[in-house]
């Protein structure tokens, strides 16, 4: 758990493979991306495939994922983080409660909770979350009909967790130092890498604004 969590608190830069949003994304392609230092941590978001599938590709993407120590998430099936030996689960606010899932994936693994304001994210703190995925901050297609929370909102939870939480909801390389000027240093994302026409330097450009922040030393 020491070394997942030294992981966790170092990661900026969260990828989340959404499908339909990478169909036509194959596991070399993917294996290339998390070879280098940008993303931290790598999610599997697949409610469209059947279970069966979804865990053959886990499987693959997991075995991958320890080779580059990045970290691998499987979102919503606890089932499927536990049989593939996942680093962790995350969990939306409808999903199975963060108490249950910690008794079937152990104390060991890392879960992460959705949170769409800062009475929830202080919830999931104190239940026992590992880190907040938070937004959306910007309207994004990902989560069509939900309005964007807006940076205040999240800039405020600085002050108020002690876990890492990211950011979501249509960050892209034109916000990205909206982002940072606000005082945040963690991203989610997913389309801005996976719809790139380059998504390693996709990548690569998002961490390293990220990386530019944190390194000015007012993290």
């Amino acid at each position: 758990m020491k070394l997942r969590k030294n992981l966790l608190e170092k990661s900026q830069l969260y990828l989340i493979l959404d499908r339909p949003g990478f169909p036509k994304f194959s596991l070399k392609k993917i294996t290339g991306l998390i070879s280098g230092p940008e993303i931290g941590l790598i999610q599997l978001r697949d409610k469209l495939s059947a279970k069966a599938d979804v865990l053959k590709f886990a499987v693959k993407l997991a075995k991958q994922a320890r080779r580059t120590k990045t970290l691998f998430i499987v979102n919503d099936y606890v089932d499927v983080a536990a049989a593939v030996l996942a680093d962790g689960v995350h969990l939306g606010q409808e999903d199975l409660p963060l108490k249950q899932a910690k008794k079937i994936l152990g104390k060991d693994k890392i879960i992460g909770i959705s949170c769409h304001n800062l009475a929830q994210a202080l919830k999931a703190q104190e239940d026992g979350a590992d880190y907040i995925g938070f937004g959306p901050i910007y309207a994004t297609a990902t989560k069509p009909g939900v309005s964007g929370i807006g940076l205040k909102a999240a800039a405020g939870l600085k002050a108020k967790l002690k876990i890492p939480y990211f950011v979501i909801g249509n960050i892209c390389a034109a916000n990205i130092r909206k982002i940072t000027a606000a005082g945040i240093s963690r991203a989610a994302v997913c389309r801005a890498v996976l719809r790139a026409g380059n998504p390693k330097q996709a990548a690569k450009q998002l961490y390293g604004e990220l990386k530019r922040y944190d390194s000015a030393g007012i993290r």
